[in-house]
Protein backbone atom coordinates (compact mmCIF):
# COMPACT_ATOMS: atom_id res chain seq x y z
CA UNK A 1 0.00 0.00 0.00
CA UNK A 2 1.31 3.43 -0.89
CA UNK A 3 2.02 5.90 1.88
CA UNK A 4 1.74 9.68 2.18
CA UNK A 5 4.15 11.37 4.56
CA UNK A 6 2.53 14.57 5.84
CA UNK A 7 4.27 17.09 8.06
CA UNK A 8 2.88 20.62 7.83
CA UNK A 9 3.05 23.73 9.97
CA UNK A 10 0.39 25.45 7.83
CA UNK A 11 -2.64 23.20 8.17
CA UNK A 12 -4.79 25.04 5.63
CA UNK A 13 -6.82 22.45 3.69
CA UNK A 14 -5.07 19.59 5.50
CA UNK A 15 -8.10 17.60 6.62
CA UNK A 16 -10.01 17.37 3.29
CA UNK A 17 -6.74 16.61 1.50
CA UNK A 18 -5.89 13.77 3.89
CA UNK A 19 -9.45 12.47 3.67
CA UNK A 20 -9.18 12.34 -0.13
CA UNK A 21 -5.91 10.42 0.10
CA UNK A 22 -7.43 7.96 2.57
CA UNK A 23 -10.37 7.36 0.24
CA UNK A 24 -7.81 6.51 -2.47
CA UNK A 25 -6.35 3.80 -0.17
CA UNK A 26 -3.27 5.83 0.72
CA UNK A 27 -1.94 5.31 4.24
CA UNK A 28 -1.26 8.54 6.11
CA UNK A 29 2.04 8.81 7.97
CA UNK A 30 2.49 12.03 9.94
CA UNK A 31 4.65 13.85 12.47
CA UNK A 32 3.29 14.64 15.93
CA UNK A 33 1.45 17.93 15.43
CA UNK A 34 0.03 16.94 12.07
CA UNK A 35 -1.04 13.53 13.37
CA UNK A 36 -2.82 15.17 16.29
CA UNK A 37 -4.77 17.49 13.96
CA UNK A 38 -5.79 14.59 11.71
CA UNK A 39 -6.91 12.39 14.60
CA UNK A 40 -9.03 15.25 15.89
CA UNK A 41 -10.79 15.16 12.49
CA UNK A 42 -11.17 11.35 12.71
CA UNK A 43 -8.65 10.66 9.93
CA UNK A 44 -6.74 7.39 10.34
CA UNK A 45 -3.05 8.16 10.74
CA UNK A 46 0.23 6.57 11.76
CA UNK A 47 3.00 8.51 13.46
CA UNK A 48 6.58 8.37 12.22
CA UNK A 49 7.77 6.71 15.40
CA UNK A 50 5.45 3.78 14.69
CA UNK A 51 7.39 3.14 11.47
CA UNK A 52 10.91 4.10 12.51
CA UNK A 53 10.73 2.69 16.04
CA UNK A 54 12.45 5.90 17.11
CA UNK A 55 10.67 8.75 18.95
CA UNK A 56 10.86 12.44 18.18
CA UNK A 57 13.78 13.78 20.20
CA UNK A 58 15.48 17.02 21.17
CA UNK A 59 12.19 18.89 21.61
CA UNK A 60 11.12 17.91 18.09
CA UNK A 61 14.37 18.95 16.40
CA UNK A 62 14.75 15.41 15.06
CA UNK A 63 11.66 13.68 13.67
CA UNK A 64 11.96 12.60 10.05
CA UNK A 65 15.76 12.30 9.78
CA UNK A 66 15.77 8.50 9.64
CA UNK A 67 16.89 5.93 7.02
CA UNK A 68 13.45 4.29 6.93
CA UNK A 69 11.85 7.60 5.99
CA UNK A 70 14.37 8.71 3.37
CA UNK A 71 14.80 5.17 2.09
CA UNK A 72 11.03 4.88 1.73
CA UNK A 73 11.04 8.04 -0.38
CA UNK A 74 14.20 7.57 -2.45
CA UNK A 75 14.05 3.96 -3.61
CA UNK A 76 13.58 3.48 -7.37
CA UNK A 77 10.36 1.64 -8.07
CA UNK A 78 11.66 0.17 -11.34
CA UNK A 79 14.85 -1.24 -9.79
CA UNK A 80 14.41 -4.84 -8.58
CA UNK A 81 17.48 -4.78 -6.36
CA UNK A 82 16.35 -1.59 -4.61
CA UNK A 83 12.88 -3.10 -4.16
CA UNK A 84 14.50 -6.16 -2.59
CA UNK A 85 16.47 -3.94 -0.20
CA UNK A 86 13.34 -1.97 0.65
CA UNK A 87 11.52 -5.15 1.65
CA UNK A 88 14.52 -6.49 3.56
CA UNK A 89 14.77 -3.35 5.65
CA UNK A 90 11.02 -2.81 5.99
CA UNK A 91 10.96 0.56 4.25
CA UNK A 92 7.51 2.07 3.68
CA UNK A 93 6.45 2.79 0.09
CA UNK A 94 6.19 6.58 0.45
CA UNK A 95 4.63 7.88 -2.77
CA UNK A 96 3.55 11.30 -1.49
CA UNK A 97 5.51 13.78 0.60
CA UNK A 98 3.45 16.72 1.82
CA UNK A 99 5.42 19.32 3.78
CA UNK A 100 5.44 23.01 4.42
CA UNK A 101 8.27 24.43 6.39
CA UNK A 102 8.52 26.10 9.76
CA UNK A 103 7.29 29.69 9.51
CA UNK A 104 10.71 31.34 9.54
CA UNK A 105 9.69 34.41 7.51
CA UNK A 106 6.59 35.01 9.65
CA UNK A 107 8.70 34.66 12.81
CA UNK A 108 11.34 37.21 11.84
CA UNK A 109 8.64 39.74 10.96
CA UNK A 110 7.86 40.10 14.66
CA UNK A 111 9.56 43.26 15.87
CA UNK A 112 10.56 41.66 19.19
CA UNK A 113 11.82 38.34 17.83
CA UNK A 114 15.03 37.07 19.41
CA UNK A 115 17.83 35.41 17.48
CA UNK A 116 17.19 32.20 19.41
CA UNK A 117 13.49 32.18 18.46
CA UNK A 118 14.37 32.76 14.82
CA UNK A 119 16.91 29.95 14.76
CA UNK A 120 14.40 27.51 16.23
CA UNK A 121 12.20 28.18 13.21
CA UNK A 122 14.86 26.96 10.76
CA UNK A 123 13.40 23.77 9.32
CA UNK A 124 15.77 20.84 8.78
CA UNK A 125 13.73 17.66 8.39
CA UNK A 126 11.04 19.25 6.21
CA UNK A 127 13.62 20.53 3.72
CA UNK A 128 15.35 17.15 3.70
CA UNK A 129 12.27 15.03 2.93
CA UNK A 130 11.06 17.54 0.34
CA UNK A 131 14.45 17.35 -1.40
CA UNK A 132 14.36 13.57 -1.32
CA UNK A 133 10.89 13.50 -2.86
CA UNK A 134 11.74 16.12 -5.47
CA UNK A 135 14.87 14.20 -6.45
CA UNK A 136 12.82 11.02 -6.91
CA UNK A 137 9.99 12.78 -8.74
CA UNK A 138 9.78 10.00 -11.32
CA UNK A 139 8.03 8.00 -8.62
CA UNK A 140 7.13 10.38 -5.79
CA UNK A 141 4.84 13.40 -5.61
CA UNK A 142 6.07 16.28 -3.45
CA UNK A 143 3.67 19.01 -2.29
CA UNK A 144 4.96 22.11 -0.51
CA UNK A 145 1.98 24.41 -1.12
CA UNK A 146 -1.60 23.81 0.06
CA UNK A 147 -2.75 25.48 -3.16
CA UNK A 148 -1.72 22.31 -5.00
CA UNK A 149 -3.83 19.94 -2.90
CA UNK A 150 -6.83 20.13 -5.19
CA UNK A 151 -4.90 19.38 -8.37
CA UNK A 152 -3.11 16.42 -6.77
CA UNK A 153 -6.28 14.83 -5.41
CA UNK A 154 -8.08 15.54 -8.68
CA UNK A 155 -5.54 13.50 -10.65
CA UNK A 156 -5.63 10.69 -8.08
CA UNK A 157 -9.41 10.50 -8.26
CA UNK A 158 -9.36 10.44 -12.08
CA UNK A 159 -6.50 8.01 -12.69
CA UNK A 160 -5.42 6.56 -9.36
CA UNK A 161 -2.08 8.37 -9.44
CA UNK A 162 -0.45 11.66 -10.35
CA UNK A 163 0.99 12.31 -13.80
CA UNK A 164 4.71 12.61 -14.43
CA UNK A 165 4.13 16.12 -15.77
CA UNK A 166 2.56 17.21 -12.48
CA UNK A 167 5.29 15.53 -10.44
CA UNK A 168 7.94 17.32 -12.47
CA UNK A 169 6.29 20.68 -11.97
CA UNK A 170 5.86 20.10 -8.23
CA UNK A 171 9.50 18.98 -7.93
CA UNK A 172 10.70 22.21 -9.51
CA UNK A 173 8.42 24.15 -7.19
CA UNK A 174 9.78 22.31 -4.16
CA UNK A 175 13.42 23.01 -5.02
CA UNK A 176 12.57 26.67 -5.66
CA UNK A 177 10.67 26.88 -2.37
CA UNK A 178 13.56 25.40 -0.40
CA UNK A 179 16.05 27.68 -2.14
CA UNK A 180 13.98 30.76 -1.31
CA UNK A 181 13.56 29.54 2.27
CA UNK A 182 17.32 29.16 2.69
CA UNK A 183 17.91 32.54 1.04
CA UNK A 184 15.58 34.18 3.55
CA UNK A 185 17.52 32.59 6.41
CA UNK A 186 20.87 33.66 4.95
CA UNK A 187 19.66 37.24 4.44
CA UNK A 188 18.26 37.47 7.96
CA UNK A 189 21.40 36.09 9.60
CA UNK A 190 23.60 38.35 7.49
CA UNK A 191 21.69 41.39 8.72
CA UNK A 192 21.43 40.10 12.30
CA UNK A 193 25.15 39.34 12.48
CA UNK A 194 26.03 42.75 11.04
CA UNK A 195 27.75 41.34 7.96
CA UNK A 196 27.82 44.19 5.46
CA UNK A 197 29.97 42.84 2.62
CA UNK A 198 28.33 41.29 -0.39
CA UNK A 199 28.50 37.48 -0.15
CA UNK A 200 30.51 35.40 -2.62
CA UNK A 201 27.49 33.17 -3.32
CA UNK A 202 23.89 34.24 -3.10
CA UNK A 203 20.34 33.07 -3.65
CA UNK A 204 17.40 35.45 -3.59
CA UNK A 205 14.17 34.55 -1.75
CA UNK A 206 11.96 35.01 -4.80
CA UNK A 207 8.62 33.54 -3.80
CA UNK A 208 4.93 34.35 -4.16
CA UNK A 209 5.28 34.75 -7.91
CA UNK A 210 2.35 36.62 -9.44
CA UNK A 211 2.12 36.49 -13.21
CA UNK A 212 1.66 39.91 -14.79
CA UNK A 213 -0.18 40.53 -18.04
CA UNK A 214 3.23 41.04 -19.65
CA UNK A 215 6.59 42.67 -19.01
CA UNK A 216 7.74 46.02 -20.32
CA UNK A 217 6.14 45.15 -23.68
CA UNK A 218 3.29 42.82 -24.66
CA UNK A 219 5.65 40.28 -26.25
CA UNK A 220 7.57 39.84 -22.97
CA UNK A 221 6.35 37.69 -20.09
CA UNK A 222 6.59 39.21 -16.63
CA UNK A 223 6.14 38.10 -13.01
CA UNK A 224 6.19 39.91 -9.68
CA UNK A 225 8.01 38.07 -6.88
CA UNK A 226 8.36 38.88 -3.22
CA UNK A 227 6.26 40.63 -0.62
CA UNK A 228 5.06 43.73 -2.44
CA UNK A 229 1.44 42.99 -1.53
CA UNK A 230 2.33 42.67 2.12
CA UNK A 231 3.05 46.42 2.13
CA UNK A 232 0.66 47.73 -0.53
CA UNK A 233 -3.09 47.41 -0.84
CA UNK A 234 -4.87 47.98 -4.14
CA UNK A 235 -8.14 49.75 -3.45
CA UNK A 236 -9.41 50.11 -6.99
CA UNK A 237 -8.64 49.70 -10.67
CA UNK A 238 -7.09 47.32 -13.15
CA UNK A 239 -4.28 44.91 -12.47
CA UNK A 240 -0.91 46.60 -12.09
CA UNK A 241 1.49 46.31 -14.99
CA UNK A 242 5.22 45.69 -14.92
CA UNK A 243 5.83 49.35 -15.78
CA UNK A 244 3.35 50.56 -13.16
CA UNK A 245 5.31 48.66 -10.52
CA UNK A 246 8.59 50.23 -11.59
CA UNK A 247 7.04 53.71 -11.42
CA UNK A 248 5.54 53.01 -7.99
CA UNK A 249 8.92 51.85 -6.71
CA UNK A 250 10.58 55.00 -8.05
CA UNK A 251 7.89 57.27 -6.64
CA UNK A 252 7.80 55.84 -3.14
CA UNK A 253 11.60 55.70 -3.07
CA UNK A 254 11.75 59.37 -4.02
CA UNK A 255 9.24 60.38 -1.36
CA UNK A 256 11.43 58.73 1.27
CA UNK A 257 13.69 61.77 0.82
CA UNK A 258 10.73 64.16 1.29
CA UNK A 259 9.12 63.62 4.67
CA UNK A 260 9.08 67.12 6.14
CA UNK A 261 6.18 68.61 4.11
CA UNK A 262 3.27 67.37 2.00
CA UNK A 263 4.88 66.41 -1.30
CA UNK A 264 3.59 65.20 -4.67
CA UNK A 265 5.75 63.32 -7.16
CA UNK A 266 4.65 62.72 -10.74
CA UNK A 267 6.56 60.00 -12.59
CA UNK A 268 6.72 58.55 -16.06
CA UNK A 269 8.89 55.61 -17.11
CA UNK A 270 10.55 55.61 -13.71
CA UNK A 271 11.68 59.24 -14.05
CA UNK A 272 10.34 62.15 -11.99
CA UNK A 273 8.75 64.73 -14.25
CA UNK A 274 7.55 67.06 -11.50
CA UNK A 275 7.87 67.30 -7.71
CA UNK A 276 6.32 69.89 -5.44
CA UNK A 277 6.09 70.52 -1.70
CA UNK A 278 3.62 72.78 0.06
CA UNK A 279 1.30 73.05 3.06
CA UNK A 280 -1.37 70.97 1.29
CA UNK A 281 -1.27 68.23 -1.32
CA UNK A 282 -3.35 70.30 -3.69
CA UNK A 283 -0.82 73.15 -3.60
CA UNK A 284 2.03 70.66 -3.94
CA UNK A 285 0.31 69.11 -6.95
CA UNK A 286 0.01 72.45 -8.73
CA UNK A 287 3.74 73.02 -8.28
CA UNK A 288 4.63 69.51 -9.48
CA UNK A 289 2.28 69.67 -12.45
CA UNK A 290 3.59 73.05 -13.55
CA UNK A 291 7.02 71.53 -14.23
CA UNK A 292 5.66 69.51 -17.13
CA UNK A 293 1.95 69.48 -17.98
CA UNK A 294 2.29 66.93 -20.78
CA UNK A 295 4.41 64.13 -19.31
CA UNK A 296 1.97 63.25 -16.48
CA UNK A 297 -0.57 61.94 -19.03
CA UNK A 298 -0.74 58.23 -18.24
CA UNK A 299 1.79 58.57 -15.44
CA UNK A 300 1.97 57.68 -11.77
CA UNK A 301 1.25 60.09 -8.93
CA UNK A 302 2.72 59.43 -5.49
CA UNK A 303 1.96 61.52 -2.41
CA UNK A 304 3.34 61.33 1.11
CA UNK A 305 0.25 62.41 3.05
CA UNK A 306 -3.32 61.05 3.29
CA UNK A 307 -5.10 61.94 0.07
CA UNK A 308 -8.06 64.24 0.77
CA UNK A 309 -11.13 65.23 -1.22
CA UNK A 310 -9.69 68.56 -2.33
CA UNK A 311 -6.76 66.87 -4.01
CA UNK A 312 -8.97 64.08 -5.39
CA UNK A 313 -11.15 66.69 -7.11
CA UNK A 314 -8.08 68.04 -8.87
CA UNK A 315 -6.86 64.59 -9.90
CA UNK A 316 -10.22 63.39 -11.17
CA UNK A 317 -9.96 65.54 -14.28
CA UNK A 318 -6.57 64.19 -15.39
CA UNK A 319 -5.77 60.81 -16.91
CA UNK A 320 -3.32 59.00 -14.65
CA UNK A 321 -2.52 55.30 -14.46
CA UNK A 322 -1.82 54.96 -10.73
CA UNK A 323 -2.18 57.00 -7.57
CA UNK A 324 -0.35 55.80 -4.47
CA UNK A 325 -0.74 57.36 -1.03
CA UNK A 326 -0.38 56.40 2.64
CA UNK A 327 -4.17 56.41 2.81
CA UNK A 328 -7.27 57.88 1.13
CA UNK A 329 -10.03 59.84 2.84
CA UNK A 330 -13.40 58.14 2.40
CA UNK A 331 -14.78 60.94 0.21
CA UNK A 332 -11.61 61.09 -1.88
CA UNK A 333 -11.67 57.34 -2.45
CA UNK A 334 -15.32 57.38 -3.47
CA UNK A 335 -14.67 60.14 -6.02
CA UNK A 336 -11.58 58.53 -7.56
CA UNK A 337 -13.23 55.13 -7.75
CA UNK A 338 -15.62 56.56 -10.33
CA UNK A 339 -12.72 56.31 -12.78
CA UNK A 340 -13.01 52.63 -13.71
CA UNK A 341 -9.43 51.91 -14.70
CA UNK A 342 -7.55 54.18 -12.29
CA UNK A 343 -5.40 52.07 -9.99
CA UNK A 344 -5.43 53.28 -6.39
CA UNK A 345 -2.88 51.95 -3.90
CA UNK A 346 -2.29 52.63 -0.25
CA UNK A 347 0.80 51.82 1.77
CA UNK A 348 2.38 52.77 5.05
CA UNK A 349 5.52 54.28 3.55
CA UNK A 350 7.35 54.34 6.88
CA UNK A 351 6.94 50.58 7.31
CA UNK A 352 8.15 49.55 3.87
CA UNK A 353 11.68 48.16 4.28
CA UNK A 354 14.30 49.89 2.19
CA UNK A 355 16.32 47.79 -0.23
CA UNK A 356 19.32 46.18 1.43
CA UNK A 357 20.80 45.58 -2.01
CA UNK A 358 19.76 46.35 -5.56
CA UNK A 359 20.12 43.95 -8.48
CA UNK A 360 20.37 44.14 -12.26
CA UNK A 361 20.56 41.21 -14.65
CA UNK A 362 23.18 41.27 -17.40
CA UNK A 363 24.27 38.96 -20.20
CA UNK A 364 25.39 35.42 -19.50
CA UNK A 365 22.70 34.82 -16.89
CA UNK A 366 24.72 37.10 -14.61
CA UNK A 367 23.56 39.57 -12.00
CA UNK A 368 25.05 42.79 -10.69
CA UNK A 369 24.46 43.52 -7.01
CA UNK A 370 25.17 46.70 -5.12
CA UNK A 371 24.21 48.60 -2.02
CA UNK A 372 21.36 51.00 -2.77
CA UNK A 373 22.01 54.73 -2.97
CA UNK A 374 20.57 55.75 0.39
CA UNK A 375 22.84 58.75 0.89
CA UNK A 376 21.05 62.00 1.64
CA UNK A 377 22.17 65.58 1.64
CA UNK A 378 22.28 65.50 5.43
CA UNK A 379 25.05 62.86 5.27
CA UNK A 380 27.19 64.63 2.69
CA UNK A 381 29.95 67.12 3.31
CA UNK A 382 29.00 70.23 1.42
CA UNK A 383 31.73 72.67 0.51
CA UNK A 384 31.23 76.12 -0.93
CA UNK A 385 33.66 76.24 -3.85
CA UNK A 386 32.83 79.72 -5.19
CA UNK A 387 33.78 83.10 -3.80
CA UNK A 388 30.14 83.84 -3.07
CA UNK A 389 28.29 81.73 -0.51
CA UNK A 390 24.68 80.77 -1.19
CA UNK A 391 21.91 82.80 0.37
CA UNK A 392 19.46 80.95 2.69
CA UNK A 393 16.93 80.85 -0.16
CA UNK A 394 19.53 79.40 -2.52
CA UNK A 395 20.49 76.75 0.03
CA UNK A 396 16.86 75.65 0.22
CA UNK A 397 16.54 75.50 -3.56
CA UNK A 398 19.80 73.58 -3.93
CA UNK A 399 18.79 71.07 -1.28
CA UNK A 400 15.42 70.49 -2.94
CA UNK A 401 17.01 70.00 -6.35
CA UNK A 402 19.72 67.73 -4.97
CA UNK A 403 17.17 65.44 -3.31
CA UNK A 404 15.29 65.13 -6.60
CA UNK A 405 18.40 64.74 -8.75
CA UNK A 406 19.37 61.50 -7.02
CA UNK A 407 16.22 59.90 -8.42
CA UNK A 408 16.54 61.18 -12.01
CA UNK A 409 18.07 59.01 -14.73
CA UNK A 410 21.66 60.01 -15.47
CA UNK A 411 22.90 62.26 -17.00
CA UNK A 412 20.61 64.36 -14.81
CA UNK A 413 20.15 68.10 -14.41
CA UNK A 414 17.42 69.57 -12.19
CA UNK A 415 16.46 73.24 -11.93
CA UNK A 416 14.61 73.88 -8.67
CA UNK A 417 13.15 76.43 -6.34
CA UNK A 418 12.91 75.87 -2.60
CA UNK A 419 9.71 73.84 -2.92
CA UNK A 420 9.40 72.62 -6.50
CA UNK A 421 11.13 71.47 -9.63
CA UNK A 422 11.28 73.89 -12.54
CA UNK A 423 12.99 71.87 -15.24
CA UNK A 424 14.30 68.32 -15.42
CA UNK A 425 16.75 66.95 -17.98
CA UNK A 426 17.05 63.17 -17.69
CA UNK A 427 18.88 60.30 -19.34
CA UNK A 428 20.97 62.31 -21.78
CA UNK A 429 24.24 61.14 -23.26
CA UNK A 430 26.03 64.36 -22.29
CA UNK A 431 25.56 66.62 -19.31
CA UNK A 432 25.27 69.73 -21.45
CA UNK A 433 22.40 68.06 -23.35
CA UNK A 434 20.70 67.36 -20.02
CA UNK A 435 21.07 71.04 -19.12
CA UNK A 436 19.69 72.15 -22.49
CA UNK A 437 16.75 69.77 -22.15
CA UNK A 438 15.89 70.99 -18.65
CA UNK A 439 16.03 74.61 -19.80
CA UNK A 440 13.89 73.84 -22.85
CA UNK A 441 11.26 72.02 -20.79
CA UNK A 442 11.07 74.88 -18.30
CA UNK A 443 10.61 77.31 -21.18
CA UNK A 444 7.93 75.11 -22.76
CA UNK A 445 6.13 75.04 -19.40
CA UNK A 446 6.34 78.85 -19.17
CA UNK A 447 8.46 78.75 -16.01
CA UNK A 448 11.11 81.33 -15.26
CA UNK A 449 14.48 80.02 -14.14
CA UNK A 450 15.57 83.39 -12.76
CA UNK A 451 17.00 82.88 -9.28
CA UNK A 452 16.77 79.09 -9.52
CA UNK A 453 19.27 76.51 -8.29
CA UNK A 454 20.73 73.75 -10.46
CA UNK A 455 21.56 70.25 -9.26
CA UNK A 456 23.75 67.88 -11.27
CA UNK A 457 24.02 64.22 -10.33
CA UNK A 458 27.72 64.12 -11.31
CA UNK A 459 30.47 66.67 -11.78
CA UNK A 460 30.56 69.10 -14.69
CA UNK A 461 33.35 67.85 -16.99
CA UNK A 462 33.40 71.30 -18.59
CA UNK A 463 32.04 74.72 -17.71
CA UNK A 464 29.52 74.64 -20.58
CA UNK A 465 26.61 73.19 -18.55
CA UNK A 466 27.14 75.75 -15.80
CA UNK A 467 27.22 78.58 -18.32
CA UNK A 468 23.99 77.40 -19.93
CA UNK A 469 22.40 77.34 -16.46
CA UNK A 470 23.64 80.86 -15.71
CA UNK A 471 22.37 82.13 -19.05
CA UNK A 472 18.96 80.65 -18.21
CA UNK A 473 18.85 82.59 -14.92
CA UNK A 474 20.21 80.16 -12.30
CA UNK A 475 22.14 81.75 -9.46
CA UNK A 476 23.29 78.67 -7.54
CA UNK A 477 24.69 75.27 -8.52
CA UNK A 478 25.15 72.10 -6.50
CA UNK A 479 27.21 69.22 -7.87
CA UNK A 480 29.63 66.55 -6.60
CA UNK A 481 32.83 68.14 -7.90
CA UNK A 482 35.93 66.06 -8.51
CA UNK A 483 36.65 66.87 -12.16
CA UNK A 484 40.16 67.73 -13.31
CA UNK A 485 38.49 70.87 -14.69
CA UNK A 486 36.97 71.93 -11.38
CA UNK A 487 39.16 75.08 -11.38
CA UNK A 488 37.73 76.02 -14.78
CA UNK A 489 34.17 75.44 -13.53
CA UNK A 490 34.80 77.41 -10.33
CA UNK A 491 36.27 80.30 -12.32
CA UNK A 492 33.20 80.36 -14.58
CA UNK A 493 30.92 80.41 -11.53
CA UNK A 494 32.86 83.28 -9.98
CA UNK A 495 32.82 85.20 -13.25
CA UNK A 496 29.02 84.92 -13.38
CA UNK A 497 28.56 85.54 -9.66
CA UNK A 498 27.10 82.08 -9.04
CA UNK A 499 27.17 80.27 -5.74
CA UNK A 500 28.79 76.87 -6.35
CA UNK A 501 28.64 74.01 -3.85
CA UNK A 502 30.43 70.67 -4.05
CA UNK A 503 28.95 67.67 -2.22
CA UNK A 504 31.78 65.21 -2.79
CA UNK A 505 29.33 62.46 -3.76
CA UNK A 506 27.74 61.66 -7.11
CA UNK A 507 24.39 59.98 -7.72
CA UNK A 508 24.50 58.15 -11.05
CA UNK A 509 21.27 56.28 -11.78
CA UNK A 510 21.56 54.09 -14.85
Amino acid sequence: MSVALISVSDKTGLVPFAQALTQADVTILATGGTAKALRAAHVAVQELKDVTGFPEILDGRVKSLHPKIHGGILWLRDDEEQDRQRRAFGLPDIRFVVVNLYPFRETIRRPDVSLEDAIEQIDIGGCAVARSAAKNHRHVTVVVDPKDYEEVTGEIVRSGETSLKLRQRLAVKAFGHISAYDATIAGYLQERFGITELPSAWSLPLENGQALRYGENPHQRGTLYGEFWRHFQQLHGKELSYNNLLDIDSGVGLLADFTDRPTVAILKHGIPCGIGSADTLREAWEKALATDREAPFGGVVAVNRPLDLSFAETLSGIFTEVVVAPEFDREALALLQKKKNLRLLSADFAQIPRHRFSFRSILGDSVLAQEPDTASISTESRQVASRRSPTPAEWEAMEFGWRVCKHVRSNAIVFAAADRTLGIGAGQMSRVDAARLAIAKAGHAGLSLAGSAVASDAYFPFADSLLHAADAGATAVIQPGGSIRDPEVIAAADERGLALVFTGRRHFRH
